[in-house]
Formats: structure tokens, sequence, C-alpha cells
């Protein structure tokens, strides 16, 4: 059980605060927190990304696009880690502006993780609106 507990804790701070940094136009540590390492993919809610450029360019692109975060919540639904790999399946309820314009949304978001070198990374993720 403690590879389940480390990982959730690292979700519940490492990656959340990667992702409000992101939302707040910076970023840095959300890419810091993804693998160097093919394969990397983004099927993303607005734009997706595959390979280390790609993910470079998007991630740049949508640190530019957002600013003024005023609420972000991940509501985890389900993970698992088994050895070194992980995932999680959850609902991000955000607040924001986008391009200048306050925006809120809701993305259903499936992320996988590696261990790489006893810290996780991540490898991909697929994030989509929720239909209304």
């Amino acid at each position: 059980m403690a590879d389940r507990d480390d990982f959730l804790a690292w979700v519940r701070t490492a990656l959340y605060e990667a992702e409000l940094a992101l939302h707040n136009g910076n970023a840095g540590p959300r890419r810091a927190l993804w693998s160097r390492k093919e394969p990397v993919s983004v099927l993303g809610a607005w734009r997706n990304a595959g390979g280390q450029q790609e993910l470079d360019k998007l991630f740049t692109t949508l640190g530019k696009s957002f600013s003024e975060c005023t609420s972000y919540v991940f509501d985890l639904q389900t993970y698992d880690v088994s050895g070194d790999m992980a995932y999680t399946v959850g609902l991000e309820h955000t607040s924001v502006s986008v391009d200048g314009e306050p925006r809120t949304y809701t993305l259903r978001a499936t992320q996988v993780y590696r261990r790489e070198e006893g810290e996780w990374k991540v490898a991909h993720r697929h994030g989509d609106t929720v239909p209304g």
C-alpha cells in the first residue's frame, strides 16, 4: 500500500501545484513533471501533442493562454499503481481566464505515469470536456 499512498500524496501535492501554476500562466512546473523519455503524448481538450518538441510547444502555448485562475479542483475518481506504472482518472473543475476571457469548465482527465529514477513522471494525458 505504500506505493499507492506515496503516489496519491504526489498527485495531491506536486501534480496539483503544477496544474495550478499552469492555469496561472506558468507552464514550467507542469513540464518538469512530464517524462523526457519517449513515448509521451497528449490528446487534449483543445490541442494534441506527440513527442518532446510538440509537448514543449503545447505547454508553452497553454501557459501563454491561461491566467488569473480563481479555482482549480481535481476530483480524483480512481487511480492505481502497478510497479513503475500508474494512472489517474478524474474531473478537473477550473475557473480561469483563457486568452483574457473568463471561463469555467470541467474536463474529464485520464493520465498515465511512469516511475523514472525513483520519481513519478507523466507520460500521457487524455482530456476532454464533459458533455453538457
